[in-house]
């Protein structure tokens, strides 16, 4: 489109003009002279797919979460400031004309939708392509006070340029997940792994486990077992919490656990038996 634009506009007024279809050509009369608003619609409606164009070659470099309506909404108003702001006795094809209009309408609707500045996120550029200038050159990672130098900049201020770099890189959990190869719409939130999370058959295995290693104990010794092995506590922690002291604790620990080897021993002889019958 553009190449055929670009050669349209090296023909002459006369034919540029002929060549316009007669419909679009009424409704542009129209509009001069009254700036009547159905034929501003119709002149729209003509021109919608130069709209279209440029939205899809912009929205095509940009992330999942940017709606292509969206930019089509846009270009769609600066299509109308191209048609109320357009003089054709200039000689320039209209189609040559609105295209910056259009584009230029799209591009200020993303910055208003990105909610970095633009000199923030000018800066995060910089740091990177420094970055990667250096560890070229170093052969290694550059470390701050390097890069605090390749900027001539205080490492104070370094430190808050890292800072808007770190805001830059940060990703919205709405964002389309882009490794997806389903017909599945899956999202940066559905991939997020949750570290707090805990897998439900582990933990129905921990409490069986529990269950049968505190079978026959008394109380003071599964809780012993228990504050240790899963609380985490220290064994002057759980003498303070059984008021006992701490070598009593530690003494009854060491009773425990060779009951407990003694019992498991005798269940893995039972257990090498049968398999073996």
């Amino acid at each position: 489109m553009e190449a055929t634009i670009a050669k349209e506009e090296r023909q002459p007024a006369t034919r540029r003009r002929s060549s316009v279809d007669p419909h679009v050509a009424r409704c542009w009369e129209q509009y001069r002279q009254d700036h009547d608003p159905a034929a501003r619609n119709a002149l729209l409606e003509n021109y919608l797919p130069i709209v279209r164009y440029n939205a899809e070659r912009i929205a095509a470099r940009l992330p999942d979460e940017v709606e292509l309506d969206d930019l089509l909404s846009a270009g769609v108003f600066g299509l109308m400031d191209a048609i109320e702001a357009f003089d054709p006795h200039r000689g320039v094809k209209f189609e040559t004309y609105c295209a910056p209009r259009i584009r230029g309408a799209i591009l200020d609707e993303l910055r208003g939708m990105d909610w970095v500045p633009r000199l923030v996120r000018h800066k995060s550029h910089q740091l990177t392509r420094a970055r990667q200038e250096l560890e070229q050159n170093l052969g290694r990672a550059p470390t701050q006070s390097e890069l605090a130098e390749r900027f001539g900049v205080s490492y104070r201020e370094f430190d808050r340029m890292m800072r808007d770099a770190t805001a830059v890189s940060q990703v919205s959990l709405s964002r389309q997940f882009n490794d997806n190869d389903s017909g599945k719409d899956v999202f940066e939130i559905d991939v997020i792994v949750d570290k707090r999370g805990r897998n439900p058959v582990v933990e129905s295995q921990k409490r069986d486990l529990k269950a049968l290693l505190t079978r026959g104990m008394s109380r003071a010794e599964r809780l012993i077992l228990i504050l240790y092995y899963y609380e985490e506590m220290t064994m002057k922690e759980i003498g303070a919490t059984l008021s006992l002291s701490e070598s009593r604790v530690s003494q009854m620990h060491s009773s425990i656990m060779e009951r407990l080897q003694s019992q498991w021993g005798r269940r893995a002889r039972e257990i090498e038996q049968y398999a073996e019958a």
